[in-house]
């Protein structure tokens, strides 16, 4: 088997004890994954398995053999993705240290939505999931910005949904 990652196939590391921020950082050099806690509290690392969010730190590569892992450099391969054009235009980054992660697992979050996932906050649970910066707010909870980009970040994402909306 091999890990698929932005497309290409890897060979899993030998040393099972090897996470998948080790594995793409140290290994394949793609360090748009940041190290940030590396104990799963900050986001930074997280990257998409099968277009859902994890965080890298906490998952062993030998856990993802088989399957498809996106990072920040996959999403934005061609050309930069409409979050990232978002997360420019409405200032959602300040150090910028976070955006990869944020990126990632708003990617995913927005997937989400269109999906029907609710969250905590959720009230209605009949219907369609409605985006609010609440919503927002809630599902980004995991990725933290210490820089105070927050705001931005919240308006790139629901900017991004208003367009997949129309």
């Amino acid at each position: 088997m091999a890990i698929r990652i932005n497309g290409t196939d890897v060979a899993p590391p030998d040393d099972a004890r090897v996470s998948l921020l080790d594995l793409l950082r140290d290994r394949l050099h793609l360090t748009g994954t940041k190290v940030g806690c590396n104990q799963g509290a900050c986001g930074a690392c997280t990257v998409l398995l099968d277009g859902e969010r994890v965080l890298s730190c906490l998952t062993l590569a030998a856990q993802v053999d088989g399957r498809a892992v996106t990072t920040i450099e996959g999403l934005g391969a061609d050309a930069l993705s409409p979050l990232q054009v978002a997360f420019l235009e409405h200032d959602g980054l300040q150090c910028g240290y976070c955006t990869p992660g944020q990126i990632c697992a708003a990617s995913a979050m927005l997937d989400e939505i269109e999906a029907g996932v609710p969250s905590y906050i959720t009230r209605d649970l009949s219907g369609p999931v409605t985006l609010s910066r609440d919503e927002v707010r809630e599902r980004m909870s995991g990725n933290l910005c210490r820089c105070g980009a927050h705001n931005g970040i919240v308006d790139a994402i629901m900017a991004v949904a208003a367009e997949r909306a129309a």
